[in-house]
């Protein structure tokens, strides 16, 4: 059951293109502030890491192919695109791949500090 709330929090597939108007994950943050920071970028990559301490989400955004790890995990309110609320734990060690774009908001409402770790291709 663990396993299938991880992947509707970070599984939703959309098959469409990124709306000019939608932020990237290091675009996008919380009350105007970053959740991500670049880790290393070339040509083909993107490395982020998101912290998302309790009480901190990450507005609505698209994510391009990409791969995660959880570094430290935590409970998240999840918005999908199309509005369904989901109420997911992530697991610290679960990790995640996605070939299509995908789109979410999240709210970290657990207690503890959670932080990913995202590949993202360009």
């Amino acid at each position: 059951m663990r396993t299938i709330a991880v992947l509707v929090l970070f599984g939703l597939v959309v098959s469409c293109k990124p709306s000019p108007d939608l932020p990237d994950p290091f675009q996008a943050g919380w009350d105007g502030e970053k959740v991500c920071e670049v880790l290393h970028e070339t040509k083909k990559t993107r490395t982020l890491k998101c912290t998302f301490p309790p009480g901190v989400g990450h507005e609505k955004h698209y994510h391009a192919p990409h791969t995660g790890y959880t570094v430290h995990g935590s409970r998240f309110e999840m918005i999908a695109e199309d509005g369904v609320v989901s109420i997911v734990d992530v697991p610290a060690g679960f990790s995640w791949s996605k070939d299509e774009i995908s789109i979410h908001k999240v709210l970290n409402v657990g207690d503890s500090t959670a932080v990913f770790i995202i590949l993202e291709e360009k």
